[in-house]
């Protein structure tokens, strides 16, 4: 098979997500072809990769039930902190087509201290423009970005990156427009459970793997790219939840506040009731039908999808949520639990009442018990947030522009029939 694919990570998320789709596309359709993947920091998991020729085994786990699969797509790693020149050399290979990554959140960031005279660069966008760099200079086409990173907008982010470094290190007009022109950077949303090797359980497989990964089933790539991409990576014939569509944002709103919005309406109330893990939750009758309330009732017709998709994803989300083999603890999800209800949580309530002209009484039951939780020593957030949270009134807590945005004392008389009950 041809390398076709640059991937800048080795985590376990590319591994379970980008990797198991493209094992997939090259069993069931004739797009043979392999990735290369570069290690993006100093210190990863390359060596223990390539010490088992870059295969190790994927599995899915959930309600569905178990499926074993062995990954063997990836077909060498490389390593720019050790070898640069390997490294820069990808740039000479015109198969090249496709370039993923999962940086973290932090890294697509840019840096006025790197230089281009770096072996290699510091940030990973510094890194991809000296790989771009090298690609314009032989006269090769460009690459079709997929970035994985999860923060809103990655691909109009990573090429801003990569033009700020192109200005910041005088590469010229030309490199600048042929970035501009010949290369497609796709926003992406990604969604999926990794919940790597577990280090709480021994998993046997009657061989063995140190790259060992598992996940749940639920998988969602939504890419905001090119008519052609499908006929140049064929997702779609192979029965994988990959989207393609021109508008990302209606599906980030969709997850944002589905299954963002599940949780974080659901977990200063279960914490303050006992509860530890989501399923916990899901498992009980009382918490079951809070949740289920919220997202059917109060969430969903607020949304602009076609009803049967919302419908779907929250029927998936539930799913999810009753996975037996992960374990979501609400006290994780609980950090910074007044900025996550502003952004998850609150749009549903405005646009409910808006919309129908009456109060959604469940998520404002949590907006009540989101006040309660703050009043107690359990928080995980700001210390001026958490102090003020735990002293100020109803009417004072509402009113605090800066948590929310706006002034919200409309709500008091609402929210106050939930507070301490």
């Amino acid at each position: 098979m041809k390398e076709k694919v640059i991937q800048f990570g080795e985590g376990g998320f590319l591994r379970g997500f980008a990797d198991w789709m493209l094992q997939i596309v090259n069993e069931k359709t004739d797009f043979d072809g392999k990735a290369v993947v570069v290690q993006p920091i100093k210190n990863g998991m390359c060596d223990m990769l390539t010490a088992q020729n870059c295969e190790y085994t994927h599995i899915c786990r959930g309600m569905e039930g178990v499926d074993v699969k062995k990954i063997n797509v990836i077909s060498r790693c490389v390593k720019p902190y050790d070898s640069f020149d390997e490294y820069i050399k990808l740039a000479e290979n015109p198969d090249f087509r496709f370039v993923i990554s999962n940086t973290t959140e932090a890294g697509i960031c840019f840096s006025e201290d790197d230089k281009i005279s770096g072996r290699p660069a510091d940030t990973f966008p510094a890194k991809l423009t000296q790989l771009l760099k090298k690609r314009f200079d032989l006269g090769l086409d460009g690459f079709v970005f997929l970035p994985c990173e999860l923060i809103d907008r990655n691909g109009d982010n990573l090429k801003k990156c990569v033009l700020q470094y192109a200005e910041l290190w005088k590469l010229g007009e030309d490199f600048a427009d042929w970035i501009k022109k010949e290369n497609i950077f796709c926003n992406t949303l990604v969604d999926r459970i990794n919940t790597g090797c577990p280090k709480d359980e021994k998993i046997e497989l009657g061989y063995e793997d140190n790259m060992v990964n598992t996940s749940e089933y639920f998988h969602l790539w939504v890419i905001e790219g090119y008519d052609g991409l499908f006929n140049e990576l064929p997702f779609d014939k192979c029965g994988l939840n990959v989207i393609l569509t021109d508008n990302l944002e209606k599906y980030r709103t969709r997850k944002v506040r589905i299954l963002n919005g599940a949780h974080t309406s659901l977990v200063p109330y279960a914490l303050l009731e006992g509860f530890d893990t989501v399923k916990s939750c899901i498992d009980d009758k009382r918490m079951n039908e809070h949740i289920r309330k919220c997202v059917y009732d109060e969430i969903i017709p607020t949304l602009d999808l076609p009803k049967d998709e919302l419908i779907e994803y929250a029927d998936n989300v539930m799913k999810r949520f009753a996975n037996p083999y992960i374990k979501h603890y609400l006290s994780s999800i609980a950090l910074n639990s007044v900025s996550k209800f502003k952004v998850r949580v609150l749009p549903s309530i405005l646009e409910y009442i808006k919309r129908y002209g009456k109060m959604p009484e469940t998520l404002l039951f949590s907006f009540a018990k989101l006040i309660d939780f703050y009043r107690t020593d359990m928080t995980n957030d700001d210390e001026k947030v958490t102090a003020f949270m735990k002293t100020a009134s109803v009417k004072e807590i509402l009113a605090n522009n800066s948590l929310w945005g706006e002034d919200l004392t409309f709500l008091e008389s609402e929210i106050e029939k939930y507070v301490n009950k």
